[in-house]
């Protein structure tokens, strides 16, 4: 049944917008014919008339009749509909995240997309991924973290970086530590053909031993040069040693020596006493980082020992000699931009807790 049919009164403006709506070829059909309705009935046609020319059914007339005369041009708009409930909500979410801050199911090592899905028991694992990707949450990659407990860090920081940015007049700043157990392995090395043609440096998987070497470093701030000597272990007087040589290295020089917490750069008050033109200044615990000669240590090993090979100890060794002596040729001196270093902690900013559980 047909409900009975509205006058509709168009304004002037309504009207030109209407005819603008009909004359453009981007009008969508459903609006072209809904702008036409209203225009014929303003003209005072009958609903059933509007229907034929139109095309329509005189129930589609009547329907855009009462909302214009009801609500104007905003009646002539599809209403909101109510999409579909989704299936997972914000509940869902929270109890992935409240699984991710238990341990792994027994025998596993850490959660897995699969694993959560069937832990949840009624969320697709496609969703979990969904999830996890929308919050940046990488269950594969693994991170590990040093945090510094050391009270007295900032002052300690402050210390070392001080040193870095506004060294003593007429004094030498060093860094100095130790890079422990360096192999000195043999193995097989070449291009490799790959069966789609490609050719590719690499080494073989098997090796021989040829034994150790301890390489001791001191870094020369306001140079970036490197004195290095070579030695068996890492011992207290292996390192006093060291210490020896360097300051004869520098001799009628102060120097300042960044260290790290190692128990043998330690409790070396005699030493001290014997060499008043030397000063040790410690990074704060668990804080290494802080110290130049760890950055030389890492180019140390990118350029010069991954990938390589060696038929014994001493080839190691002059093979280090070697390099130290071509990196002080072109040495620069790091330039620390970093003036202000916090003890930032990790409590509140890791998702699971630090015990595993087990």
């Amino acid at each position: 049944m047909i409900p009975e049919a509205r006058e509709v009164h168009l304004s002037r403006k309504d009207r030109k917008v209407l005819e603008a709506c009909c004359r453009s070829p981007v009008t969508l059909q459903r609006d072209l014919k809904r702008a036409r309705i209203v225009l014929l009935a303003a003209d005072g046609r009958s609903t059933r008339s509007i229907a034929k020319e139109v095309g329509v059914q005189p129930r589609i007339v009547s329907l855009w009749r009462h909302r214009y005369a009801d609500h104007g041009l905003e009646g002539l708009q599809d209403k909101p509909r109510p999409g579909k409930q989704p299936i997972y909500t914000k509940t869902t979410d929270k109890r992935i995240l409240k699984l991710l801050d238990k341990p792994p199911p027994q025998g596993f090592a850490r959660w897995t997309g699969p694993l959560l899905a069937e832990a949840l028991g009624d969320v697709d694992v496609q969703y979990v991924w969904r999830f996890l990707r929308s919050h940046k949450i990488d269950l594969v990659a693994r991170k590990s973290w040093c945090e510094s407990n050391d009270p007295n860090f900032t002052a300690k920081a402050a210390d070392v970086v001080g040193l870095y940015v506004a060294p003593p007049a007429k004094a030498i700043v060093l860094c100095v530590d130790e890079k422990p157990s360096i192999q000195a392995l043999e193995r097989a090395q070449g291009y490799l053909k790959l069966p789609n043609g490609r050719a590719l440096t690499g080494q073989s998987h098997d090796y021989k031993r040829h034994g150790t070497t301890t390489l001791f470093a001191a870094l020369e701030v306001a140079t970036g040069k490197i004195i290095a000597t070579h030695s068996k272990r890492r011992r207290r007087v292996e390192f006093l040693d060291f210490m020896n040589s360097v300051t004869a290295a520098f001799p009628n020089r102060k120097l300042h020596v960044i260290l790290d917490n190692l128990n043998t750069h330690k409790k070396n008050e005699d030493w001290l006493k014997a060499h008043p033109n030397v000063q040790f200044h410690f990074t704060p615990t668990s804080a290494s980082w802080l110290n130049q000669v760890e950055v030389w240590f890492s180019i140390l090993q990118g350029q010069s020992l991954s990938g390589t090979s060696f038929t014994s100890l001493k080839q190691l060794q002059e093979h280090i000699d070697a390099y130290v002596n071509a990196y002080n040729d072109r040495a620069e001196p790091f330039v620390w931009t970093k003036k202000k270093v916090r003890q930032r902690r990790f409590k509140g900013r890791r998702i699971t807790h630090s015990d595993s559980g087990y």
